[in-house]
């Protein structure tokens, strides 16, 4: 089942008034028609900037009793890559995360940081300055984000706890103008090559989770955009999965998809190649790994075992018209995190 969002409120009486999917923003979230408890609110924007060689990862996260501002550069040809953050606790939604992913500014400034998204109508550009980044030097970026896509991915999804939701928006294949650099050395990203994503994430979760994700924002040979957008373990997904492929901004949407991660002594071999497929022979993807952009933090009553993929994805996927498209080593990344938070 495949539910579409009507538009209204996202929230009655502190639950989901609706289940489902959307090509828009269908339905308004606000962080004060949230009846749970503030510890459990999760609110994030990230952004990635790639061009298949290179790509810049940027992160704001106001996670309840914790913020998080991250910055990632990855090289795939190399490879190799660094992830840098800052964790302030007791945050408690004072970075200010805006409602909408279409309006509203992130702003965030520490001694080691200053970091800005800044929305306007027909563009969006990113900032980034983080000292001490790699080997004792500073990391700089700025993008310009243009040319948003006709449709995004939104979707409203409950968790099997009353008040528990999950409210995402994936906007693929931005067009991307910019620049980083690292350890002194500049990186150009021109538009003609270089896209951006946006995974947008409000809601109030499960203290235990695991979710599976993966994207791709790429050209296609004749110059077409093309993206996904995968996943599952973020709630309840009986209304709706989040599965679409998007070409040149348009979206079709998939049913379920599973990531087949292949298995090494019992335990889940992350660097080996991995497959992707659907319940309606649509999607037959093989996924050769790269880098595994790792993070595991355990603490006791708070964990996060975290690995972001980033390799080359081939195979072939089918259009809502029943075009089939070939997918030839086009980078992209999938990963699986578990946190208890």
């Amino acid at each position: 089942m495949q539910t579409l969002l009507t538009e209204g409120k996202l929230l009655k009486n502190g639950e989901l008034a609706q289940a489902g999917y959307s090509t828009y923003t269908a339905r308004e979230y606000s962080r004060k028609d949230i009846k749970s408890s503030k510890w459990k609110i999760k609110e994030w924007d990230y952004y990635i900037v790639t061009d298949g060689k290179k790509a810049v990862a940027l992160t704001v996260a106001d996670n309840g009793y914790m913020s998080l501002v991250s910055a990632s550069f990855l090289n795939f040809e190399k490879p190799e890559y660094k992830t840098s953050s800052e964790i302030k606790f007791f945050s408690f939604g004072k970075i200010g995360m805006p409602s909408q992913p279409e309006n509203g500014d992130v702003l965030y400034r520490s001694k080691r940081i200053d970091i800005s998204f800044v929305k306007k109508e027909t563009s969006r550009t990113l900032k980034c300055k983080f000292s001490d980044f790699w080997d004792k030097t500073d990391f700089e970026c700025e993008f310009l984000l243009t040319g948003f896509p006709k449709d995004q991915m939104t979707i409203a999804t409950p968790f099997n706890k009353k008040r528990a939701f999950y409210y995402n928006v994936k906007i693929n294949c931005m067009k991307a103008f910019g620049y980083c650099i690292v350890k002194g050395k500049k990186y150009d990203f021109d538009g003609e090559n270089s896209l951006g994503t946006l995974d947008w994430g409000r809601g109030v979760w499960t203290h235990k989770n695991t979710w599976y994700w993966s994207s791709l924002q790429t050209r296609l040979d004749d110059g077409r955009t093309f993206g996904f957008n995968l996943g599952y373990g973020f709630g309840d997904t009986s209304a709706a999965s989040e599965n679409m492929l998007f070409l040149d901004g348009a979206a079709h949407k998939l049913d379920k998809v599973v990531f087949n991660i292949p298995k090494k002594k019992g335990k889940d071999d992350f660097m080996s190649p991995w497959t992707f497929y659907d319940n309606e022979g649509r999607l037959q993807l093989y996924f050769y790994p790269i880098i595994d952009r790792k993070d595991i933090t355990d603490i006791g009553v708070i964990a996060s075992y975290q690995h972001q993929v980033f390799g080359r994805f081939n195979g072939t996927v089918v259009l809502n018209d029943g075009t089939e498209l070939k997918i030839i080593d086009k980078t992209g990344f999938a990963e699986k995190v578990y946190n208890k938070w």
